[in-house]
């Protein structure tokens, strides 16, 4: 791929046919203009939160999908119960019904940021191109990502390791409204993040993280079945842990099979807090739950056996019950979520060729 500033837009948009964007909203998609020169090329896929009879208004000239949840309803049957409602979580429905190789995934209240310099950042291209470029994460370099333009394995990197590993997930970080929980938001009420670090990082194996949705992009061949957002929302007694459970679950899996994972550049302006009241009333037990989760993660260990995604992921889902399930009957009801997860990803992609959506959503042009 030929290496182009963050800010470029590129005259042919790199995997236009390749890569689908997916974006959870309860409103009309008005931010969308803003991103038109950077995304009206690409196909979207829409999944409605909420009421869906509400009518949700999507600009003109973009290529999308419209998801409800009488769609997903529809076309998963008894399956759908493993889709959140009424949580951002839903989004992870659009990754099951795309057949792209690749998800960019946006939140709606995320605009166009800036770079130092005043140029406006394409941050799809910046995903495309980490994605498109190795990860390092069996060996950290001290520059960074040595596959950058001005950057290179430093003295003393095994050469045996320079190939890297392929790059499974980009995680994009945000100006202005950083992502915090609730307590850090109580207590920081005026905090924006205005430093820009023109950096990108493999997170090394072993190394947990907390994943952001709001500005991802994965390679959904490599490791779409890992990237369920969990039973949140609605009728479940904890939210605002929907990426986070998927970015554990995605690094125990990219670990054990060989895969990379980048964080960093690009960066999205993002535009509001959400309420920290609210928040922490999603937020409270997962606080306390997650002293226990990261320790389950960290020795979480999967079988020679575990050749793909989903083996990883069934296995996992054992080990979530098992384990967990000791913390509170939650976390079984997650782990029969995440088998039911599995099942409805390969009902809809089975191995040879790509399955038909029955009574397919909305679409626009």
């Amino acid at each position: 791929m030929a290496k182009e500033s963050s800010s470029s837009i590129p005259c042919t948009p790199f995997l236009k046919d390749e890569l689908d964007i997916v974006i959870p909203t309860i409103r009309n998609l008005d931010f969308l203009e803003m991103w038109r020169p950077f995304f009206q090329p690409y196909h979207l896929i829409i999944v409605q939160d909420g009421d869906p009879s509400k009518t949700i208004n999507v600009p003109e000239g973009f290529d999308y999908e419209l998801y409800n949840r009488n769609d997903i309803n529809r076309i998963l049957g008894p399956k759908a119960a493993c889709i959140s409602f009424k949580d951002s979580a839903c989004r992870c429905f659009g990754y099951m019904v795309s057949k792209k190789k690749y998800i960019y995934t946006i939140d709606d209240d995320c605009f166009v940021a800036k770079d130092p310099t005043g140029k406006e950042i394409n941050a799809l291209e910046q995903h495309i191109k980490n994605l498109l470029t190795p990860a390092t994460p069996h060996f950290f370099n001290t520059l960074y990502d040595p596959f950058r333009d001005g950057a290179d394995f430093v003295r003393g990197y095994p050469f045996s390791l320079r190939e890297g590993a392929q790059t499974a997930v980009s995680h994009g970080l945000w100006l202005n409204i950083p992502d915090y929980d609730a307590p850090t938001q109580l207590v920081k009420p005026r905090e924006r993040n205005t430093r820009y670090v023109d950096a990108v990082l493999t997170i090394p194996k072993g190394t947990l993280f907390p994943m952001c949705g709001m500005n991802l992009a994965f390679d959904r061949e490599l490791i779409g079945p890992a990237m369920y957002f969990g039973l949140m929302g609605d009728g479940q007694p904890i939210g605002r842990y929907d990426d986070m459970w998927a970015g554990w679950c995605t690094k125990v899996i990219c670990d054990h099979l060989g895969l990379g994972i980048k964080t960093g550049l690009p960066y999205i302006w993002h535009s509001k807090a959400s309420n920290p009241f609210v928040n922490l009333k999603k937020e409270y037990k997962g606080i306390f739950w997650q002293e226990e989760l990261i320790p389950f993660f960290q020795s979480a260990v999967l079988s020679k056996e575990c050749t793909t995604v989903q083996k990883c992921y069934i296995e996992l889902s054992k080990q979530v019950r098992e384990k967990l399930g000791k913390i509170d009957p939650y976390f079984t009801k997650l782990a029969d979520a995440m088998v039911t997860w599995i099942e409805a990803w390969d009902d809809l992609n089975p191995p040879k060729g790509a399955a038909e959506v029955p009574n397919g959503p909305a679409k626009g042009k």
